[in-house]
């Protein structure tokens, strides 16, 4: 992709932090991202037992989610119920999986529901990551003082993850240092907690401007970085995340620290699992193909990747009465 080349990025003298110089320079080549995206697309899936195993992987990927206005602590119970088991007894023991830990990633929740989360995993004796939107999501607009609050609100109520949101306003107008200094304040705010950084990548304009923000995210001490909060009209597309991830194999041949990377938003079938998959193995290799590095956040995915498991086991698809809601 045109300036992206590994040993061009490993010569840069990379100084932590540094005076953006790097981000300076970057330049994204369209068109080679868009053939790169639909080659990824363009692949075969393998079926049967390669296909049952991939989509047991992206469970264990999942950040299942509930971020609606009407949430409740009976729904947010409910969703730990399904975070802690989330593919049928019966049908994981049909493929000899019942005692190897499926669960999803973490669940995923409002600042003002996560006190019922905690509660509810605790109940049940179980430990599973709780993670939080903070940071005025999802349009980061309110002020300093509240996101910073909200995040260390979050994080006293029993969040181990906080998933944060960029002021778009300092990516588009190329404000990259005041850019770096808001994240660097979440971070310092979040503690000891996790911090994925969300781009929103349906509002920063263009891929270059995708690119930089990934690495002022990166450099400013960034966990995870995010596409979206799934309420934008552009969510996690497939171009996007080859910026994306392109982004974060730099950052770490450059400085030998791995980020994370969390598509979100309209990631809703089992067969784009499979893309994602496919993608992070590609691009970034088998050591990023585990919950500490990679993350999907969907709320109504995992419903239709139990459907594969079940047709995958029976022969035939469940009705919609036959599994457990997510």
């Amino acid at each position: 992709m045109g300036s992206w080349c590994p040993c061009r990025e490993q010569a840069y003298s990379f100084k932590y932090p540094s005076h953006l110089e790097w981000v300076s320079r970057v330049r994204v080549n369209h068109q080679a991202v868009l053939r790169r995206a639909q080659q990824i697309q363009g692949r075969k899936q393998g079926k049967n037992q390669w296909q049952a195993a991939w989509l047991l992987r992206a469970v264990t990927c999942i950040d299942l989610t509930t971020l609606a206005g009407d949430d409740t602590p009976s729904n947010v119970h409910r969703l730990c119920m399904k975070a802690m088991q989330p593919i049928r007894h019966d049908l994981l023991e049909s493929m000899d999986m019942q005692d190897k830990g499926i669960t999803t990633a973490a669940v995923c929740v409002y600042p003002a529901r996560v006190t019922d989360a905690v509660k509810s995993l605790k109940l049940a004796n179980f430990s599973l990551p709780v993670a939080s939107v903070a940071t005025g999501f999802p349009a980061g607009q309110t002020a300093m003082k509240t996101r910073l609050e909200e995040v260390r609100m979050a994080v006293e109520d029993g969040a181990t993850e906080v998933d944060i949101v960029i002021n778009r306003m300092l990516a588009l107008t190329g404000q990259w240092e005041a850019l770096y200094q808001e994240i660097r304040q979440f971070r310092e705010a979040c503690g000891e907690a996790h911090m994925k950084t969300i781009m929103a990548v349906g509002e920063l304009g263009n891929f270059t401007n995708v690119y930089k923000a990934s690495l002022v995210a990166m450099m400013a001490g960034s966990d995870f970085i995010k596409t979206s909060t799934g309420k934008e009209s552009v969510n996690a597309t497939f171009p996007v995340a080859i910026v994306m991830v392109r982004a974060i194999r730099n950052f770490f041949l450059r400085t030998g620290h791995k980020v994370g990377f969390k598509p979100a938003g309209g990631i809703r079938t089992a067969k784009d699992s499979l893309v994602w998959l496919t993608l992070m193995k590609e691009e970034l290799g088998d050591e990023w193909l585990n919950p500490s590095l990679f993350r999907l956040g969907a709320s109504t995915l995992l419903a239709d990747i139990e459907r594969q498991i079940y047709h995958y086991v029976t022969g035939r698809y469940a009705a919609y009465h036959e599994l457990p809601l997510a």
